[in-house]
């Protein structure tokens, strides 16, 4: 399993429905609010063969409520 984390900037007043509709959705490990530039923080695993892009273009971006995104490539965890 490859992990990558996304920062979401939401539209004013949409972070909980975005979180919430992302956890339904059962697509993601962890998802955490956060102050400052984005309002969520939110981790991933995928299987090895899976194109994170095409991951982000078809299961994430699609959420209503959604202004920006900005993805984090992992390499190793310590």
């Amino acid at each position: 399993m490859i992990p990558f984390f996304m920062m979401i900037k939401c539209h004013l007043g949409k972070a909980y429905q975005v979180a919430n509709a992302i956890a339904d959705a059962e697509i993601a490990s962890e998802i955490y609010s956060t102050a400052g530039d984005y309002d969520l923080l939110v981790k991933f695993y995928v299987e090895d063969e899976t194109d994170i892009g095409h991951f982000v273009n078809e299961k994430v971006h699609p959420f209503e409520g959604i202004l920006d995104t900005k993805t984090i490539i992992t390499f190793k965890a310590f």
